[in-house]
């Protein structure tokens, strides 16, 4: 009795994370709330400077290695751009891994706006709007020992 129970709660937890791992996003390119989309060949339809117009927009670095810079500061409504130098997909999301759930604003693909929603292809990049003030944790969905903080002020 106790081997069929444990068998059948294995087979439920091995179940639900087929689903979460595999479960496709929509076919449309995501688009953050900023209208930016993922790919660079596509047409951008907001500018990606901030407030200041002689400021450009900051620019992380995925590499085999994780994110760089890993923290850095900014004001609210910046536009921060991930940008794809790895040789693997990175899926930039909102911490905490894995419902992507701490960036306030809901309505992304698992939790919250802040998630590319799919993995970005090496030399591709995903852009985000950051409009709440705070410290938001950040995290690679498939890589989740890479993450870093975007501080908004």
């Amino acid at each position: 009795m106790n081997k069929t129970i444990s068998f059948v709660l294995i087979l439920i937890v091995v179940a639900l994370g087929g689903y979460f791992l595999f479960k496709s996003p929509k076919v449309q390119a995501p688009v953050s709330p900023s209208g930016i989309t993922n790919n660079e060949n596509e047409t951008e339809t907001t500018d990606q400077t901030t407030n200041d117009s002689n400021i450009a927009s900051p620019v992380i670095i995925y590499s085999n290695t994780g994110y760089a810079p890993s923290t850095i500061t900014i004001k609210a409504g910046t536009i921060v751009t991930f940008k794809n130098e790895s040789s693997l997909s990175m899926w930039t999301a909102s911490a905490s891994h894995p419902t992507h759930g701490v960036y306030p604003t809901t309505g992304g693909c698992l939790g919250s706006t802040f998630d590319s929603c799919k993995g970005i292809l090496p030399g591709e990049s995903w852009s985000f709007k950051f409009d709440e003030v705070g410290n938001w944790k950040y995290h690679d969905h498939l890589k989740p020992s890479f993450f870093g903080t975007i501080v908004v002020e």
